[in-house]
């Protein structure tokens, strides 16, 4: 066994010419799709990697000052700008454990004048987040919660008072919204035992019931509701919501007072999601099919749907201002990420180096034992096969890679290796059918998926098969290790990043809303369905483990619990099964730019010695 350290140049760092093309997409200055307060459009939020670290970044826009919120030394991302743009809300963790409370400062900072960071919830004991949604007034907020002891609870909290719990369950819930004029609460629940699919709650803020819309009764197949926010006006009682009544996402407008729902019946392909345009009179629809997204205007009166241009590639959030024009991030597998304006120009470009592009993907259709499976191909510009190839697979598993930018698989390109990415079933994107199909046998269905993909990169002529990488994070690296198992022959070498190793030990030590999942997912807990959890745990395999493997773990992970990595390393220790292993003090996954970095560098450095490359 290795204990890998990796190094850092600090002269590559000072000297951006000197960088690799490769390192200089991560530390090139990027930015999220800003956040804007409903009755401040002025003040937004954002998220940037300025200093080298991912934290949130506070916005002016009407005096262009952009000021640093929060400094932590393991990043912070999750924030909530209040609706009246005073306060801006973050979550205090521990070095990414997942595990804390809210805190609050004025969007004007900290200082003699308004003093430090504040508990935002006095009374809240530290918990896994489950929602939050701020009162117009800024004093009002609804707080989900998590924790292992008391599943999932509803807090109204007020400035001054105690918290009043307003909601209590054992199994998974959280926070929707707060309707416009705070009186109206939507929860999505999952107390029907079903983690893939939430049921809707909307409460009054004394914790009675309003109305409840559940689609999960009543028929052979169980659909999902999800909140997708109120109407933006006081006194309007509508909900958008999404649901699945028709095999895929669409948005419907649901009436809580009168029960009135006007079903939009959007004649598109693949999932749509909408939110609120800022009067309430339209809907800003995001339309995604095929690994690619675009958007659209829909006028609840004319039932006109128009479209929003947007380049080709990916739109990864999109929002509606005052003015009429949108703001989009977008990308696609060539081109980095940026903020644009349908009113024209760049909304956000940080100064600093820009990032270089990489080459852009091939769609690839390849049958597969459920249906047709889709693959997202790309090479090294002008190289021709059989060549090197990684198998980089994504998380989730409720998740899906689209035709947009990512570091990652651009640093595999540049060192000469061509990248496959599979949409697996358990992918979103494809209908529900396709996402709903991962259960019982679970991480087997991925691996049949991603098993055809790969014989058709080797029978095209695209991949050496004695050179082939399967790698992921997340559930990636789940299907990784399991991949490198059930499938010995297969795979060169294997890269696993945070994953599931013992799917056994994995339950009984993760955060409360996994468990849920994963009851889901195999149909009970280890104890009623041995036999299940077994079949799925890379642990079950390891010693037909064949090839070098690699992990790399954060050792305040909450997802994938570094106990359950530990386990399996021990196994392929106590056989002398090469491999390596890194482990980094965060949690799942880093948000500092140098660990991410060196954990490229440690990933790249691996596959050079055992490919020989």
């Amino acid at each position: 066994m290795t204990e890998s350290t990796g190094s850092i140049s600090r002269e590559q760092q000072v000297r951006g010419e000197a960088m690799p093309d490769w390192e200089k997409r991560f530390r090139a200055p990027r930015v999220s799709l800003p956040d804007w307060a409903e009755d401040a459009p002025h003040r937004a939020l954002f998220v940037s990697n300025a200093t080298g670290t991912y934290e949130l970044y506070a916005w002016d826009r009407t005096t262009g000052e952009q000021r640093q919120v929060t400094d932590r030394p393991n990043g912070t991302t999750d924030g909530v700008l209040s609706p009246d743009g005073e306060w801006i809300w973050w979550f205090d963790d521990t070095d990414g454990d997942e595990f804390g409370i809210w805190r609050r400062q004025r969007f004007t900072g900290g200082g003699a004048t308004d003093g430090p960071d504040e508990p935002a919830a006095d009374g809240l004991e530290p918990s896994y987040p489950a929602g939050l949604a701020i009162g117009r007034d800024g004093g009002t907020a609804v707080v989900g919660r998590s924790t292992d002891e008391d599943g999932s609870t509803v807090h109204v909290v007020r400035a001054g008072q105690e918290p009043v719990e307003i909601y209590r369950h054992r199994e998974s819930a959280g926070v929707g919204d707060l309707s416009h004029d705070g009186s109206l609460i939507a929860v999505e629940h999952t107390e029907h035992g079903d983690a893939m699919h939430s049921a809707l709650r909307v409460l009054r803020l004394d914790g009675s019931t309003v109305a409840e819309l559940d689609d999960t009764k009543g028929g052979s197949v169980e659909l999902g509701l999800e909140v997708l926010g109120f109407a933006p006006v006081d006194g309007d009682t509508r909900l958008l919501i999404g649901h699945q009544r028709r095999g895929r996402w669409e948005p419907l407008v649901w009436d809580v007072a009168s029960g009135e729902e006007t079903d939009l019946a959007l004649e598109l392909p693949g999932d749509v999601g909408a939110e609120w345009c800022p009067d309430g009179s339209a809907l800003l629809v995001a339309h995604s099919f095929e690994a690619r997204s675009e958007l659209f205007r829909y006028d609840l009166a004319s039932r006109e749907l128009i479209r929003v241009p947007t380049p080709a590639g990916t739109v990864s959030g999109a929002t509606a201002r005052p003015d009429g024009s949108v703001e989009y991030l977008w990308s696609s597998a060539a081109e980095p990420s940026v903020v644009r304006s349908t009113a024209g120009g760049i909304v956000l470009d940080p100064p600093g180096m820009k990032s270089p592009g990489s080459v852009p993907v091939e769609d690839v259709w390849v049958e597969g034992p459920g249906g047709r499976v889709h693959a997202l191909v790309q090479r090294p510009a002008g190289a021709s096969g059989p060549l090197p190839t990684v198998f980089d697979i994504h998380g989730g598993p409720t998740w899906h890679d689209s035709d947009s930018f990512a570091a990652g698989p651009a640093a595999w390109l540049d060192h000469g290796y061509a990248v496959v990415r599979v949409n697996y079933r358990g992918s979103t994107g494809y209908g529900r059918e396709w996402t709903d199909a991962l259960k019982h046998r679970v991480g087997l269905i991925e691996l049949e998926d991603i098993a055809a993909v790969r014989e058709w990169a080797v029978s095209s002529g695209l991949a050496d098969p004695d050179r082939l990488i399967l790698t992921g994070g997340s559930w990636g690296g789940y299907l990784t290790l399991l991949g490198l198992g059930t499938q010995p022959d297969a795979w060169t070498i294997g890269i696993a990043a945070v994953p599931v190793a013992d799917y056994v030990t994995a339950y009984h030590d993760e955060m409360e809303a996994l468990k849920a999942m994963d009851r889901t997912l195999l149909g009970g807990t280890p104890e009623e369905v041995p036999e299940r959890f077994e079949a799925s745990s890379p642990l079950t395999y390891v010693d037909a483990v064949k090839a070098p493997v690699y992990i790399s773990a954060g050792v305040n992970d909450p997802r994938c619990p570094i106990r359950q990595v530990e386990n399996y390393v021990e196994r392929l220790a106590a056989r002398d099964a090469v491999h390596e292993v890194y482990r980094y003090d965060a949690g799942h996954g880093s948000l500092v730019v140098d660990e991410r970095i060196k954990q490229v560098r440690l990933e790249l450095e691996f596959a050079e010695r055992h490919l020989g490359k």
